[in-house]
């Protein structure tokens, strides 16, 4: 890290506890608009399981979204499709229940229960933990096909969430273990400096290059290569990726390149069917403020046609 940049925990710390000592401006508009979010959430999911996680005594919390009540009614003693959703955090933070409007509205809209699962964060749970959860909460949707239908599983994710559920699809499940993948402005590629990443329209407000180097060194130890494509999925072999995938990108967000490459690349490889969007002036996460109602309504749609194959 830059010396004239602030102790990796004590600045991480600034971050969760909203204080914003360091940095630009920019980076601390956009930390307090994280945590002015954080601090509104107000999930209401229909059920909160605590599912089993392979450390002895640990639970992952999830909220679970019914799929419609028609749905519920005619089909009741049916496996159900399934998205399992991870929501976005820079890997550090704690932003569960961020996603409740998405997750509810594919409930309503889809025949899709919705699992959204919560995940340990960083600096204190490094990678691989988080997408361990992610793993442990798959494998217990496996476990239980009375439940769940084994032929219609799908993964979604926002942010760090889309690049996890990108990282479990690719490399640690088989590839034909998922139905569709939907990735809300993923990072790919955590390997080049964040420096050197650029928005492909410059006019909005892009993630911070402190930010963005503060989480990815919070996240990946010291002693691991960035471009394990656990970490960095634009470097998984395309073949490996579900043969659906939603990938949004925004034009305001330097995590755009990276995003429309993975994209690119798996569009390449013949069996795929992808969709990539880019949102025309829309930062990073713009769906979870409260302008862009519209776009939101765009992109969200994408989704549900997608789960629809």
């Amino acid at each position: 890290m830059d010396q004239k940049e602030p102790n990796l925990q004590l600045a991480v710390a600034n971050f969760k506890a909203g204080k914003f000592k360091f940095g630009s401006e920019a980076t601390r508009a956009h930390g307090v608009s994280l945590l002015t979010f954080n601090n509104r959430l107000n999930a209401s999911p229909d059920e909160v399981l605590q599912v089993p996680s392979r450390d002895r005594k640990r639970t992952i919390k999830v909220h679970l979204y019914s799929a419609k009540p028609a749905e519920r009614m005619q089909n009741a003693q049916e496996p159900r499709p399934v998205l399992i959703n991870l929501h976005g955090s820079g890997f550090v933070l704690p932003l569960h229940g961020s996603d409740d409007e998405f997750c509810r509205l594919v409930s309503r809209k889809t025949d899709y229960t919705v699992l959204d699962m919560q995940y340990r964060l960083a600096p204190e749970h490094p990678f691989p933990a988080a997408l361990n959860d992610a793993e442990d909460v798959i494998k217990w949707v496996l476990a239980h096909p009375s439940r769940f239908d084994q032929t219609r599983i799908a993964l979604g994710g926002f942010s760090a969430g889309a690049s996890l559920v990108l990282a479990a699809a690719s490399s640690v499940f088989p590839k034909d273990t998922f139905r569709s993948l939907l990735a809300f402005y993923p990072t790919c590629d955590l390997s080049t400096p964040p420096g050197l990443k650029k928005a492909p329209d410059a006019s909005g407000r892009p993630i911070s290059v402190f930010m963005a180097r503060t989480f990815n060194q919070s996240y990946i130890p010291a002693s691991v290569d960035a471009r394990d494509p656990r970490i960095s999925p634009l470097f998984a072999p395309a073949e490996n990726f579900p043969k659906n995938l939603l990938v949004i990108t925004c034009a305001y967000d330097n995590l755009a390149p990276e995003a429309e490459a993975l994209a690119a690349k798996v569009e390449a490889d013949k069996g795929h069917h992808v969709i990539l969007h880019r949102m025309e002036k829309c930062d990073h996460a713009w769906d979870k403020g409260k302008d862009q109602g519209k776009k939101k309504d765009e992109a969200y749609a994408l989704a549900l046609e997608m789960l629809g194959r």
